[in-house]
């Protein structure tokens, strides 16, 4: 069993990562802000479960992978960055009109949900950030070295669903404003179309 101390410690790095300004926290930002509070919780609800995924990968050793293989990683990335124009595009040609007459209902809860997880699971530098960040903190003196990531790993999700939702329901009564103001919402719209192309930018150069 990992120690009670570990696990403080592994737990306030995890909490003072999720709050470090990166693509996750601002993704949620955006979208609780252009669709609501609940659009936001959503995405983190998503983006938590791509880490289900990269936790699995890394106890199961399949991370590694992304870390050896040059065309493995540039492959994901490619198609994280891609995904990312797509939504950079989607906020560009949107109009205050459309979330007037229901921005959280044209968005189904379930398109909210798949975009986090696509956001998470095609950054390959999230798989190999829990390659190198998990194991810091497991000790094969302890037992099974699988058991403590994967317990490993939901301490993070832990961390990551309280910080996210946290984002998310602040960023909600900025979204509240939103709802008022035409011209914002056209804005908040080019900001996010924006905030989207950037972070393409930044995964389509970004190495290992």
């Amino acid at each position: 069993m990992i120690p009670i101390e570990t696990i403080a410690i592994f737990f306030a790095a995890s909490i003072a990562l999720g709050l470090a300004p990166g693509p996750d926290n601002i993704f949620v930002l955006t979208q609780s802000a252009l669709y609501g509070r609940k659009a936001g919780i959503l995405v983190t609800l998503g983006l938590s479960t791509g880490l289900l995924v990269h936790t699995a990968a890394v106890s199961l050793g399949v991370a590694a992978i992304f870390q050896t293989s040059i065309l493995a990683f540039n492959m994901l990335k490619i198609v994280g960055a891609l995904y990312l124009l797509y939504l950079a595009f989607q906020a560009f040609k949107a109009s205050a009109t459309e979330l007037d007459e229901g921005g959280e209902q044209e968005l189904v809860w379930r398109k909210l949900y798949t975009r986090g997880i696509i956001m998470n699971i095609t950054n390959p530098k999230v798989a190999i950030f829990f390659l190198a960040f998990l194991p810091q903190f497991a000790d094969p003196s302890l037992g099974s070295i699988t058991i403590q990531m994967l317990l490993l790993g939901a301490l993070f999700i832990v961390a990551t669903l309280l910080v996210f939702g946290s984002v998310a329901w602040f960023a909600g009564f900025l979204g509240e404003w939103l709802k008022g103001s035409a011209k914002a919402q056209v804005i908040m719209n080019r900001v996010a179309g924006t905030v989207f192309a950037g972070l393409a930018l930044r995964l389509a150069v970004s190495e290992r």
